[in-house]
């Protein structure tokens, strides 16, 4: 909050040789308005107050009566003039501050989840956006939750978005075309086209829009199909690119037309194959499946603490029960609708235990004294499947990212579970899909899960579209940097060990010999600059923390160059090839993403400084690897 000063009735020039000038019938008034530090950061979750400082949208709306606080008050009696009665009673009403709210929101987790959202849609030129949230599997408080494109809370009546901009300037010269200027129908055209963008702007997507979600909903066919007992790790699925369907005339295709062949459930859930998914929706029947549903969560809304919560749309059980062809389709994710929030939601409940929870974002509410008036309850709303059936979802899920098609979800030094997604939507004739990541680590005992969606990326950027191409990078971005954050320290295998972050020893006025020595025993590679018996200069600087493959040089002798070197572009080359160039560069390449040496088409996918840019000899550059072929999910 910011409190606005004022003067009474005087106002003041600001020319110090002038005397204040008195304004009969002119003076100010005290007011406040509410200031948000963070501008566009978690801006539709939060939501904003209005001129009257009422909460209009968001966390602001919903707990209004909460953060509003109570108006002084004095009751007396008066004269017909407005003069005190003498000896009349007077009763003062203190005034009361208002509460304040504990969010799980974490500013750190949302400004990584934001950043990389924002950089996925721009680079995929998503036409409809994205949206990300990150939860606490254990309790279903929520850590971040973005939607993109998003606007300054300070300023939230002025269209943020330059697209969106753009596209409200195209709708408004279509609206007013032949309306006159000033007039009723111009005035409320224009006004329509306005909300219409500021509700576009405003809206919490992760809550409010719903979509088919595709393979990411896999985990609870699987999950479904495990706890009835219909299949176990041993079963066995023969996919040849197809399947047939009673009562559809036509096949249903797996993402691999050529077919997966015999593969056990394991390898069924890494190739995230239709076929395997429609038999065990086939197995465990229309009956039982809409139960489970239900169960999950997915027939009602999350019940998270914010407004403007919708719920997706689905069969009724009427209709389901006699639709073999809607099983099946449900089965991997296709012909019905949900938020992202109950997607997250439901593959939690996959991987926590089998726990269902509540998502909420107010952990406490507190007085201005400190007093805790409200903490919330984690209490599970009910468990819908067993730990032993948890427990093998998570082991299924962890191979998808080891091994299947969210392999660009690696994160280096964790393991880490998750599931991709490429779902059509029903009826579109322009091929716009939806592409997805769910992910969540550790893999053997869940902290933090993460789902991130984009709405309609470009087929034209030359990278295949689909969840684990487009989405599972940026995920693994955002997990490397936030789980370290929350407390999930890294558990690098040995091999991972020598890439590993360590301190560069100063050994400046060493002699070469044991600058040399003392270097490669931390795991560096040294090369030397200068023929001189000792070392007058290093690179990088003595303290500067790089990985632990990296390369040392040490000048002996020789003047250390003070030019800066220019950061070439390695997106595209394999990591031997962005690592000579980097290295040739004067940089250190430090390696994020898919790392497994098992795959033969892992390339760079992004790198944090971009190419051109000019840095200091020594900056670490951080290459992301992945896999760059048709990879469908």
């Amino acid at each position: 909050m910011t409190k606005l000063d004022e003067d009474g009735k005087t106002i003041l020039i600001s020319d110090p040789s002038k005397r204040p000038v008195r304004l009969q019938g002119i003076f100010l008034n005290a007011d406040s308005k509410r200031y948000y530090p963070y501008g566009t950061l978690a801006s539709q979750v939060i939501g904003f107050v209005g001129s009257e400082n009422t909460g209009l949208y968001g966390l602001e709306a919903k707990y209004e009566d909460v953060l509003e606080g109570t108006s002084g008050l004095t009751v007396t009696a008066k004269t017909n003039t407005g003069e005190d009665m003498l000896y009349q009673y007077e009763q003062y009403y203190d005034a009361e501050n208002g509460d304040s709210l504990m969010l799980t929101l974490d500013v750190s987790v949302q400004s990584v989840l934001e950043k990389g959202i924002e950089s996925m849609v721009d680079k995929f030129g998503a036409k409809n956006g994205g949206t990300g949230i990150v939860m606490n599997v254990k309790t279903g408080g929520i850590l971040a939750m973005a939607s993109y494109p998003t606007f300054d809370l300070n300023d939230p009546f002025t269209i943020y978005d330059k697209k969106l901009k753009a596209q409200t300037e195209e709708d408004l010269v279509k609206a007013l075309a032949g309306l006159t200027e000033g007039s009723e129908e111009y005035t409320a055209a224009r006004s329509q086209v306005n909300r219409a963008a500021l509700g576009e702007q405003w809206r919490n997507r992760c809550i409010s829009d719903t979509y088919e979600p595709g393979s990411t909903f896999k985990p609870v066919t699987l999950a479904t199909a495990l706890e009835e007992g219909l299949v176990n790790l041993n079963s066995t699925f023969n996919c040849t690119g197809s399947i047939r369907v009673p009562g559809w005339n036509k096949p249903i295709y797996c993402s691999n037309h050529r077919g997966h062949g015999l593969q056990d459930l394991m390898k069924a859930t890494g190739n995230s194959c239709n076929p395997a998914f429609i038999t065990m929706g086939l197995k465990i029947g229309t009956e039982k499946y809409y139960q489970y549903l239900k169960s999950f969560g997915l027939m009602e809304k999350t019940g998270i603490d914010e407004i403007s919560e919708t719920t997706g749309l689905f069969a009724s059980e009427k209709d389901f029960g006699t639709n073999v062809v809607s099983l099946a389709s449900y089965s991997f994710g296709q012909t019905f609708t949900v938020t992202p929030l109950q997607v997250i939601r439901a593959q939690a409940a996959t991987i926590n235990g089998g726990y269902l929870r509540t998502p909420y974002l107010v952990e406490q509410v507190v007085d201005d004294q400190g007093n805790v008036k409200y903490q919330h309850d984690s209490t599970p709303v009910r468990q819908v499947v067993s730990k032993e059936t948890s427990d093998t979802v998570r082991k299924c899920l962890e191979y998808v990212v080891a091994s299947g098609t969210g392999k660009n979800g690696q994160v280096v030094g964790y393991r880490v579970g998750g599931k991709t997604g490429t779902a059509d939507k029903t009826g579109n004739p322009d091929r716009e899909v939806v592409v997805s990541f769910m992910c969540f680590a550790p893999a053997d005992d869940p902290e933090v899960i993460m789902l991130i969606t984009m709405d309609t990326p470009s087929r034209n950027t030359g990278v295949y579209v689909s969840g684990g191409n487009m989405v599972a990078p940026t995920a693994s971005s955002v997990m490397g940097e936030i789980l370290p954050y929350v407390g999930v320290e890294p558990d690098y295998t040995a091999e991972q060990m020598v890439g590993a972050d360590i301190t560069v020893p100063n050994v400046v006025g060493q002699t070469a010999e044991a600058a040399k020595e003392r270097i490669t025993n931390l795991g560096f590679t040294c090369r030397t600059v200068g023929e001189g018996p000792t070392v007058t200069d290093q690179t990088p600087l003595g303290g500067s923390i790089i990985p632990g493959s990296a390369s040392v040089i040490l000048y002996l002798g020789e003047e250390k160059p003070d030019t800066p070197s220019t950061v070439p572009k390695v997106v595209g080359m394999t990591a031997a090839q962005a690592n000579a160039a980097l290295t040739n560069a004067g940089l250190i390449m430090r390696v994020s993403g898919a790392t497994s040496a098992s795959s033969g088409n892992v390339f760079a996918l992004n790198q944090s400084v971009s190419p051109g840019a000019e840095v200091p000899a020594g900056t670490v550059i951080t290459v992301q690897l992945g896999a760059q072929g048709s990879m469908a999910d």
